[in-house]
């Protein structure tokens, strides 16, 4: 393998090939007969995944971007670990509105370095020149070309110079504004409404030390929620019960106090399965984090804005989701209804707009999410927000999948989608449709049950449920699925449906029953 030129040379090397996205922009936004290239790397570095089969469901959970080769000129080459099944390629294709699936499928070049190894997929690739000139011969034009990774690390930076083609995502170089630590900057310098907290925090002493400081300007904190600076849909936090402890007030012991804090610490609620004490405090202290409170009410939710800034510098709004969560205590990511309740959806964007603005004058290029909790309070919706997600995120695939195959719009102002006739669009998705009883189907099983029940996406209706993730049935009986509807109640009525059909046809009646 050849060497690297030193990393100031690569910057330099890498803003100039960057600066290829505007003209390539200007010429897909208007969605014209001009020839391009789309590489497709959806690598994750993720803590939470843990095994082969995970990681390739995830890989293959982008699949809708084979929906781009509506563009007739269009090639694409996606990349995963493991092949993808035929038969999940024809189902993708089969979903192209007004394209035939033959004349798409020969501009299709799905490439895998055949390798399940629990390793992000641009490592890879890195260490496997000939896949690499593979992919480059595969690259028509490179000046017509441009890599869409899932996340943005200096190995996807990497792997873009080694194909000499733009990467439409944020530099890493800007990796620290979506850190917790950098949100909570962001949020404080742009006036963004944010939960009470302290950031930067890198050993036990200094997170008990900011838990005492926060309970000073607020007794009334019941829970505190810690988390890494590099945690995903959760996974790097906990939680910390403050409940029934002395007040601080009237000049109370602080070494009394702090051994109390540090008793909570230890039986502190963690998000991702399996972590304990030392495992996260050791994460702590390589990574730092914030802890901040966690915000509490009985009527709360957690919703998000989805934004992009283009090649152009121009911010974009583009969705809103109310998210559906789970998990030990209720911070994992598991779905999202499309649009936001229009009680808060406008207020939230607002929030977000500011961020966007920031993200674009620094130079921030790409998708990303701002997660927020909302809390009603005397009827009113108050704003908490909590993250910024400089990358795709569990939202991303369910609304490009229903603008694809919709060519439906947005508006940010009313939190209404479009479809061209004027029909309203909802949807409900979901990453964790799962059961033991799932294992039992391949996908192409699961094909012949969505057919025969009818819960097939009609373009003609333009309703309907689109699987993803379905390589992970044999191993761990998830699958994922999208249910589009004229509706909120039309969309989660179909999503109920599906897993409905799926209990049913595996045999799954009862949960006694596994």
């Amino acid at each position: 393998m050849s060497e690297r030129k030193p990393a100031t040379d690569s910057q330099a090397e890498f803003d100039q090939l960057q600066k290829k996205l505007v003209p390539l922009w200007k010429s897909i936004e208007r969605f014209n007969q001009d020839p391009q290239t789309i590489v497709v790397v959806p690598s994750m570095s993720i803590d939470a995944i843990s095994s082969g089969a995970v990681m390739q469901a995830y890989e293959e959970r982008f699949l809708f971007l084979l929906l781009l080769l509506r563009q007739p000129r269009a090639r694409l080459i996606y990349v995963t670990s493991q092949t993808i099944l035929p038969s999940v390629i024809d189902y993708y294709l089969g979903l192209l509105p007004g394209v035939i699936p033959s004349h798409a499928r020969q501009r299709l070049f799905l490439v895998s370095p055949l390798d399940l190894s629990v390793r992000a997929l641009s490592d890879k690739l890195l260490e496997r020149p000939r896949l690499m000139e593979r992919i480059r011969s595969l690259i028509m034009d490179p000046d017509r070309a441009h890599l869409v990774p899932f996340n943005t690390t200096n190995r996807e930076k990497e792997l873009a110079l080694r194909l000499g083609i733009p990467m439409y995502g944020a530099d890493p170089k800007f990796f620290p504004l979506g850190t917790k630590s950098g949100c909570r900057t962001i949020f404080m310098e742009e006036n963004v409404p944010h939960p009470l907290g302290v950031e930067n925090l890198g050993s036990k002493e200094e997170l008990i030390e900011a838990i005492a400081q926060m309970r000073a300007r607020k007794p009334s904190i019941k829970q505190v929620l810690v988390k890494l600076n590099e945690g995903v849909s959760g996974e790097g936090n906990a939680v910390i019960d403050l409940t029934d402890l002395p007040s601080v007030a009237g000049g109370a012991d602080p070494g009394r106090e702090k051994a109390m804090l540090e008793e909570r610490l230890r039986t502190m609620q963690f998000e991702l399965k399996g972590a304990t004490y030392d495992s996260y405090i050791k994460k702590l202290q390589e990574r730092k984090g914030v802890v901040e409170e966690r915000i509490l009410g009985n009527d709360i939710r957690s919703p998000s804005v989805q934004l992009r800034v283009t090649p152009l510098g121009e911010v974009e709004l583009l969705s809103s989701h109310d998210q559906l969560l789970g998990g030990p205590s209720g911070q994992s990511y598991l779905g999202c209804v499309f649009p936001a309740d229009p009680g808060y959806a406008a207020l939230i964007t607002r929030e977000a707009a500011k961020v966007g603005r920031r993200l674009a004058k620094e130079g921030v290029i790409g998708r990303f999410a701002l997660d927020f909790v909302v809390v009603r309070s005397n009827g009113k919706w108050e704003p908490y927000a909590i993250e910024i997600n400089l990358r795709k995120g569990g939202t991303t695939h369910p609304f490009l999948t229903l603008q694809f195959l919709t060519d439906g719009t947005y508006d940010p102002e009313t939190a209404i989608f479009s479809a061209p006739n004027g029909q309203q669009k909802f949807f409900v998705a979901s990453d964790h449709v799962e059961s033991p009883s799932y294992r039992t189907l391949t996908p192409d099983d699961l094909f012949d049950i969505v057919v025969r029940h009818d819960l097939h996406f009609d373009q003609t209706r333009q309703t309907g449920v689109v699987f993803h993730m379905m390589s992970a049935l044999g191993e761990l009986g998830r699958t994922g699925l999208t249910a589009v509807g004229n509706s909120h109640e039309d969309a989660k009525a179909m999503y109920e449906r599906a897993v409905a059909v799926l209990d049913q046809e595996t045999g799954k009646t009862s949960p006694g029953m596994l």
